[in-house]
């Protein structure tokens, strides 16, 4: 970081340049507060604005090539993009008078509402799921979902609710279909950012005062992490509004963890190396210029691979994995900036009583040479490959719960830790109607080969033949094409519902000339399962050879690198087996979504990369004084405790997704924990300080420092 020569117990640096001393000299700190103060007050009213640039509807998620994106858009050219919110009515034992003559009554009113983007004049029903003794009723009222159409898909449906009451007297009454879900859906994502933010918050202070057991320290970085994710929120809103960035709840609740999670574990490292130095330097802003020039490159390293793997989330299918890869390299990448800047800054404006009770004198002896991470290396030390053979086999074994891993998909029912109305009403619909009543398919097919379209989505395994209709308010043609629903005898969002979906795309492409087009809910979750089914295939790879790279170039070496990943993909294994029979059997949840793989893979290597850097070139470091072997040693006394409270910080920064009341967030939150946690205490603390201890010297090869002699370390 600054061009600073001196050994590190020598008084200070011989000079006093470089982007060091910019950070933290004795004026300059000043100016570097006043600018970031400057940009704080910019841009926290533009932060707040995050959420209302969120893009929730689903072309937004889709592949942009997905033959239901492609429905999706020439839908619009027949009618306005509806979703229908269904209303159900049940009652064991059959509908009464009184119940039927309530239903009609609220059909009228329905009709007349007209707030919140509801088509109350085109609602279909109430339809009886028999002409004699019904015991069910349905009520669908469409509503409008243009670009303002998630902000009001709950308000809409709460006006609905309140036309139609709740149940009563053995009447039971909910809410389903695609807008009774699609307003759960965004109420539970109502409030992510706050409810995040002080989960992560309340996390990161507990480690901090628990690492640092100092009240007054753990402000520090605090302030740091914040002022990092509202400058992160302010730059992506304006790109989502000016520049055509995609963003949506997943990817805005995602980069509060990163930035969190990210920036503290950077703070970490600093620290730990901030206060070695202070023991050895009187003058604080020396001892901060020599923290940031020797941890600096391994913290810098650190926040760019992260940056680069999320950026190789813009070559998914996926508009949402592919909307995320941005986001999150923008968070990182402005965390690391405060983190290099404002952090170290702060530091030195408060001086060496920020770290009361415990505070680093000048001279005070350095508790790591003689801690517990330096007698847990001397004992690895003795039977290296013993050691690393017997955690490699362990690791294996955990990763055989890979066997109950189900990344095929969540149906709605299974998609909450809870059960919210529009679910508890899809159960009851399921009894009385179809099951994929209220989210059909949609076929567009030439005007001239309609007829033939519709006998042959009519007559295909899995489709209710006599649901074929054109829904109301929809352009009988438009530009020689028609438009027409069908509706699955399965759920629209069960395997049963995507097969019948292929089924009916392959009917149609047999008409000749029709260029007929299957899109629709159902068609929706299969074009998803796909696209991401490619985008695993594709992004992981790359991935991984992006971090290889990157290591390669940092350490100057082949052999390093190439252990590293692979304690990596070992890592990797064995949290997903662990996490599978954790959800089968714990928390029973039904199955995982198709792209949790993904996620938990890129947030594990790109950010328990973190620990291999922070490891692997403090032993670099250390080899080029005493040798590879005792280096090893001392590299893992210095960064052992920083790497466990950084492991901790982050590991609950992801656990605070389980807060929010969806399954595939609190399977991503726990996944992403429990491999932090096993990276941080097994694979970088045992496998591969014994892998490193075990090949030696040749570990650096085809570096000069893999043809050293070699030593044995300190094995007292």
């Amino acid at each position: 970081m600054a061009d600073v020569r001196t050994d590190a117990r020598a008084t200070g640096p011989k000079t006093r340049h470089g982007v060091a001393w910019l950070v933290c000299g004795r004026r300059s700190k000043w100016l570097v507060l006043l600018l970031w103060l400057v940009i704080i007050v910019g841009v926290a009213p533009l932060a707040q604005k995050l959420t209302d640039a969120q893009d929730n509807d689903a072309q937004s998620w889709l592949p942009g090539s997905a033959e239901s994106t492609q429905v999706l858009d020439l839908s619009k050219d027949f009618r306005p993009e509806v979703v229908p919110a269904i209303v159900i009515y049940a009652r064991e034992g059959g509908l009464t008078v009184a119940d039927r003559a309530r239903i009609a009554a609220d059909a009228r009113q329905l009709r007349q509402l007209s707030d919140h983007g509801l088509r109350g004049a085109e609602t279909r029903g109430p339809v009886y799921d028999r002409p004699l003794r019904p015991s069910a009723a349905q009520i669908a009222i469409p509503v409008t979902m243009d670009e303002k159409g998630w902000e009001r898909i709950a308000p809409a449906v709460d006006s609905v609710r309140d036309a139609t009451g709740r149940s009563a007297d053995g009447l039971t009454i909910h809410i389903t279909g695609p807008g009774g879900t699609s307003a759960d859906f965004s109420e539970a994502f109502e409030g992510i950012d706050s409810t995040l933010l002080l989960s992560a918050l309340g996390i990161v202070i507990v480690i901090l005062l628990f690492t640092y057991r100092s009240p007054t320290l753990l402000v520090v970085p605090v302030v740091s992490v914040v002022a990092a994710l509202f400058t992160a929120q302010a730059l992506i809103y304006l790109l989502a509004e000016h520049g055509g960035l995609t963003v949506n709840g997943q990817s805005a609740g995602i980069l509060t963890v990163l930035v969190f999670g990210a920036g503290t574990d950077y703070a970490l490292l600093l620290v730990a190396r901030y206060r070695e130095e202070l023991r050895r330097h009187e003058d604080r802003h020396e001892a901060m210029a020599l923290a940031l020039h020797r941890a600096g490159p391994a913290v810098l390293a650190s926040g760019a691979t992260v940056v680069v793997s999320m950026l190789m989330l813009l070559t998914a299918d996926m508009n949402s994995t592919r909307g995320l890869g941005p986001v999150a390299a923008i968070g990182v990448a402005i965390g690391l900036l405060a983190m290099l800047t404002l952090f170290p800054a702060l530091l030195v404006v408060f001086g060496r009583w920020l770290f009361w009770p415990v505070v680093p004198h000048m001279g005070s002896a350095e508790p790591t040479e003689r801690g517990t991470w330096a007698r847990i290396g001397r004992r690895i030390a003795r039977r290296p490959r013993v050691v690393w053979v017997a955690t490699a086999v362990a690791l294996a074994i955990l990763s055989l719960g890979l066997l109950q891993l189900r990344a095929e998909g969540i149906s709605n029912a299974d998609s909450f830790t809870d059960k919210p109305d529009s679910i508890a009403g899809q159960e009851i619909s399921e009894k009385y109607f179809p099951a994929g009543t209220g989210d059909p398919l949609v076929v567009v097919a030439n005007s001239a080969q309609g007829p033939q379209v519709r006998r042959a989505v009519a007559t295909t395994e899995g489709v209710v033949a006599r649901s074929i209709t054109v829904p109301p308010n929809t352009a009988r043609e438009h530009d020689g094409r028609i438009l027409f629903e069908a509706t699955t005898a399965a759920p629209s969002d069960s395997q049963a519902a995507r097969d019948t979906v292929q089924r009916v795309r392959d009917a149609v492409r047999e008409v000749p000339d029709a260029d007929a087009k299957v899109g629709g809910g159902p068609a929706t979750l299969l074009d998803m399962d796909r696209a991401t089914a490619h985008d695993n295939k594709l992004v992981i790879p790359l991935v991984l050879v992006v971090v290889l790279l990157i290591l390669g170039l940092l350490l100057r070496a082949v052999i390093a690198p190439l252990l590293l990943i692979g304690t990596v993909v070992l890592s990797f294994a064995a949290a997903l087996g662990v996490s599978a029979l954790t959800f089968r059997y714990l928390f029973d949840y039904a199955g995982e979504s198709t792209d949790f793989p993904l996620f938990v893979f890129v947030f594990l290597v790109a950010l328990g990369i973190d620990y291999n850097i922070f490891l692997t070139t403090r032993i670099r470091e250390e080899a080029a004084r005493q040798g590879t072997r005792p280096g090893v040693v001392t590299g893992l006394a210095a960064t052992g405790a920083v790497i466990t409270s950084a492991g901790l910080v982050l590991a609950g920064t992801f656990a605070a997704l389980g807060t929010l009341p969806m399954v595939a967030f609190a399977e991503i939150g726990f996944a992403v924990a429990l491999g932090v946690l096993l990276d941080t205490f097994i694979v970088r603390s045992v496998l591969v300080t014994a892998l490193f201890l075990d090949v030696g010297p040749r570990v650096w090869w085809p570096h000069a420092l893999s043809r050293e002699s070699g030593g044995a370390p300190d094995q007292r």
